[in-house]
This record gives structure tokens, C-alpha cells and sequence, in this order.
């Protein structure tokens, strides 16, 4: 069956999951249930952000500010208290953790737990919203340590190789899931007249190089001489191109990654040397590059901090912070060299 044939015949996320059951441990009949919860968080917020442009009360900020010291924007807030709502009734999780809150969020005393624990990115890139750019969500669900008490704080600071899955929603021209359970990178499409996700990209692959460099150069007069070492190999003609990449960076996280997925290419944000609250990245370890190093390494690609594996790291606080380099394979490998002082193979 064609691709094409199987988005048509409609094969949902739970079919495609009872089908993998088989070949894949994580696929559990729990994990099921717990993808289920997450694709409805995520189709409540699709609706939410596609009447953005007509709701007033959508836009905007909440006037409060997350544990990141950055403003909350109204959708950010609706977008978490979705999630956080849906995974505590889930029956399937021992403890929570969102970008937006400081520390463990319990499962209340008087509600079912289970055997995983998840943490997310609400919305990632909500800077944009206002401006009608794709923006997304970011999962990662590991399960909880046998030797601990649910909901401490243990259960939460992992090696990201101890990923059971992890995935992200894009909220685009259209809605997209994208996730992993180890076992290679599938894509659904939310078909709104059926209000399901249907597969529409089976076995997503990166291409082992690309064309497109996407980071933000406003930052680079913070930057160390390796990094920039490194940004301007990617403008120079000594790429395997024999001319520059391309620059591409929309500033939501989940968009600028997918694209480069889709294309080839590599994403970096890395450590500002001049800003102490970025001298390890801006982006968060265990909601942010930790799942996406987990989809990037089994769609074929790579992900690193510039010196080793993203996935061999494991964290140290809840919120702790990486510089990262992902996307396909070579192009994280030259990125990563050059980190190094070497000149890349």
C-alpha cells in the first residue's frame, strides 16, 4: 500500500500503535492509552490556535512570568493547564513536569497512578504566536525508577538514552504528531472533518546532509571563537555543497527542527559566553533536546552539546539548560569537529 493509499485508508495513531505492540516493548496497551491523552490535549490547543486571529482574549500575555523568568502568554498558560489536566485523570502517570513550572507536579491523592512519568514543552515557540507562526509541543516520557517513591524528583533526572518515547506536535498549515517509541519516527496528520490523526509519513528518515543552517546570528557577538568557527564553515564555501548553506530560522524550536527533518540540515542554539543566564544554552535538557536528540537518532540523524551525545547526558535539575547541535548525521558530526579545533572529514 502506497503512503498515499494508507493516509487515505485512514490508519490512526492507536491502530498504528496496536500494530507495533508486537515489535516494540515500549508500545504498551498503557502507552497507548497515554498517546491517546496526549493527541486530545493536542487537537483542544489546535482549536485554540486556529481561532487565535478571532479571539482576542487568546492573545497576549497573562501578565505573570514562568520559572524561566520569561512572560507567560495566554495560550502558553491554556496549553499547560490542558496537558497538565489530561495527564493527572490519564491513570497512567506517576508525576508530571511542564516547562512552565518549577518543580514535580504531583498526580493528586484522590486520582489513579501509573507506571510513567512525562515531561513538556506546552508550547514552544510561543514568542510567535501573535505573529500566526507555527509553533508546537514537545513530550518526553520515560518510565518511572522501580526504586523510587512516585513523584520524586529521581524519576525526572535521567539519562535521555532511558526515553521511552518522545515526541512533538506542530501546529502549522496543519496539524502534525511526530513521535518515536525506538523503533524509527512516524508522522500523523490531524484530518479535521474526521478529528483524527492519521499516518501520513511512515518511517521519516533525515538526510544524512542538508543545505539548511538554522540559528540565530543576532547572538553571535556572545559567542566563543569555536562557535563562530563553526557558524561561518556553514557560510563558506568548504561544506560538502562547495558553497554556503542556506540560512533558514523561524525561532520556534519545533518548526525550525521538522523542516530541517524534512529537508536535511542542522539546528543550533549555543552557549552564550556573555550572559550568565545562558551559559549553557537556552534550551532545557529534558523538555527540549533530550526528546528531540531521541526522534533526530532514530530518524537517522544526530544530536550533541558540541562536545559529546545529547542522550548521554543525564540531568542535574529539572530546568538545567544545553547548548545543542541536531539534525543530519554529518552535518552534526562537522558541527561537532569544529567545536573540537578540528576541521571536519
Amino acid at each position: 500500500m502506497t503512503d498515499a493509499l494508507q493516509y487515505r485508508m485512514g490508519t490512526t495513531i492507536t491502530e498504528h500503535l496496536l500494530q507495533c505492540e508486537g515489535e516494540c516493548p515500549a508500545a504498551t496497551g498503557q502507552f497507548t492509552q497515554l498517546l491517546s491523552e496526549l493527541t486530545t490535549g493536542a487537537k483542544l490547543i489546535s482549536r485554540e490556535i486556529n481561532k487565535a486571529g478571532l479571539l482576542a482574549y487568546i492573545l497576549g500575555l497573562t501578565g505573570d512570568t514562568n520559572v524561566q523568568g520569561e512572560q507567560v502568554k495566554k495560550l502558553d498558560d491554556f496549553a499547560d493547564q490542558v496537558f497538565i489536566w489530561r495527564m493527572q485523570r490519564s491513570g497512567l502517570l506517576c508525576a508530571l513536569s511542564s516547562e512552565e513550572n518549577e518543580g514535580v507536579i504531583q498526580v493528586p491523592d484522590n486520582l489513579p497512578r501509573g507506571n510513567y512519568v512525562i515531561v513538556f514543552d506546552p508550547l514552544d515557540g510561543s514568542s510567535n504566536i501573535d505573529a500566526n507562526v507555527s509553533i508546537g509541543t514537545i513530550f518526553s516520557i520515560y518510565r518511572r525508577l522501580e526504586t523510587e517513591v512516585c513523584g520524586t524528583l529521581d524519576n525526572f533526572l535521567r539519562y535521555g538514552s532511558e526515553q521511552v518515547a518522545a515526541g512533538y506536535f506542530l501546529y502549522g498549515s496543519s496539524t502534525m504528531l511526530v513521535y518515536t517509541v525506538g523503533n524509527g519516527v512516524h508522522g500523523f496528520t490531524l484530518d479535521p472533518s474526521v478529528g483524527e490523526f492519521l499516518l501520513s509519513h511512515p518511517y521519516i528518515k533525515i538526510p544524512e546532509r542538508g543545505g539548511i543552517y538554522s540559528v540565530n546570528e543576532a547572538n553571535s557577538m556572545y559567542w566563543d571563537e569555536p562557535t563562530n568557527a563553526t557558524i561561518e564553515y556553514f557560510k563558506s564555501g568548504r561544506t560538502h555543497l562547495g558553497k554556503p548553506y542556506t540560512s533558514r530560522y523561524i525561532g520556534s524550536m519545533v518548526a525550525d527542527f521538522h523542516r530541517n527533518m524534512m529537508y536535511g540540515g542542522i539546528y543550533m542554539y549555543p552557549a552564550d559566553r556573555k550572559d550568565p543566564a545562558k551559559a549553557n544554552g537556552k534550551l532545557r535538557l529534558l523538555c527540549e533536546a533530550a526528546p528531540m536528540a531521541f526522534i533526530a537518532e532514530q530518524a537517522g540523524g544526530a544530536a550533541t552539546d558540541g562536545k559529546g551525545r545529547i542522550l548521554d547526558i543525564k540531568a542535574k535539575a529539572l530546568h538545567e539548560r544545553t547548548p545543542l547541535f541536531i539534525g543530519s548525521r554529518k552535518d552534526v558530526e562537522d558541527a561537532t569537529s569544529i567545536m573540537q579545533g578540528h576541521e571536519p572529514e
